[in-house]
């Protein structure tokens, strides 16, 4: 197939007819595999945008990927212009979402892992404290919660009752830290993406989504602020705004936010402990993130620009 998997067709480039370039193929093809291989032989890497496709076993990037478009064609030269982006950009978020059918369970195994574990030695190790009797009471952000592990069930623990929580992402990340708790800190030194062991799980459909934040909040550092304090994020002394967060008493994740100047647009980078391997998989912390950021832009109400 002549077409690439950033949706270029070499059936229409003189360099293709004149035999000066080959074609990249469809990230599954073996042409694909073949110019990857030549690209890594002469370059020391492949196309950022065919070795995403190859490693997510995506087709084409344009109708097979939901983060298209992404970094990786916004950040390079080529093959497409900012104009043609933008406007792939904001016509998809009018398409319909698609229709997830299959609902979210949670392995009802975790629950008995937690349940062996030794209360004592798991409220130590994971900062949490025992519930009178029915649990274990852990933070989220700026919520208590109840993990009952006689009824299987999370509450959020509010003073004057507890509210049946209906959140599988969120009770699968408690169960894991649970299960995963040790007595090792973190560790205080912060890692990028690119710095975890699995970077290569957070490319394509699994990349961190950050768009939508820094759409809400790029040109509004008051409203960053008022949202941050909101879910008991800590302030830091970083980039033009940034928190701390704790999803997990040890798991503290960072959000540096840097508003628009004139040489760049707004941007945001997620930090983590070095230590958050120790107990999260790749997806899990991808999962992790969304939430933080979901929760971060729940209830947010617009504010002026902030004059620090």
């Amino acid at each position: 197939m002549a077409t690439g998997a950033c949706g270029i067709n070499c059936d229409v480039c003189k360099l293709n007819h004149s035999n000066v370039c080959t074609t990249c193929g469809h990230g599954l093809s073996k042409e694909g595999k073949e110019k990857a291989d030549i690209q890594i032989k002469l370059f020391g890497r492949a196309c950022p945008i065919l070795e995403c496709a190859r490693l997510n076993h995506i087709k084409y990037c344009m109708s097979d990927c939901e983060a298209f478009p992404c970094e990786n064609f916004k950040n390079g030269p080529y093959p497409y212009g900012n104009g043609f982006l933008a406007m792939q950009e904001r016509r998809r978020k009018d398409l319909d979402p698609p229709q997830n059918t299959e609902k979210f369970i949670v392995p009802v195994e975790y629950w008995g892992k937690v349940r062996e574990k030794d209360l004592k030695k798991l409220c130590e190790h994971a900062l949490v404290l025992p519930f009178k009797g029915r649990g274990i009471q852990i933070r989220f952000l700026h919520e208590d919660i109840l993990v009952d592990t006689e009824e299987n069930t999370l509450f959020r623990i509010t003073p004057e009752r507890l509210i049946k929580m209906d959140a599988p992402m969120k009770e699968l990340l408690i169960l894991i830290y649970l299960i995963n708790a040790s007595s090792v800190p973190f560790s205080t030194k912060m890692v990028s993406i690119n710095q975890l062991k699995d970077a290569h799980f957070f490319q394509g459909p699994h990349a961190i989504r950050k768009d939508h934040v820094i759409d809400r909040f790029g040109n509004n550092l008051k409203g960053f602020m008022n949202a941050g304090k909101r879910i008991d994020g800590k302030p830091m002394n970083m980039a033009d705004m940034a928190f701390m967060f704790f999803p997990l008493p040890k798991v503290p994740v960072y959000y540096l936010l840097w508003k628009a100047d004139d040489e760049y647009p707004s941007r945001l980078s997620i930090l983590f402990d070095h230590s958050i391997e120790n107990y999260f998989s790749a997806d899990a912390i991808w999962g992790l993130v969304n939430l933080v950021s979901k929760e971060l832009m729940a209830n947010d109400t617009p504010s002026h620009e902030y004059q620090a």
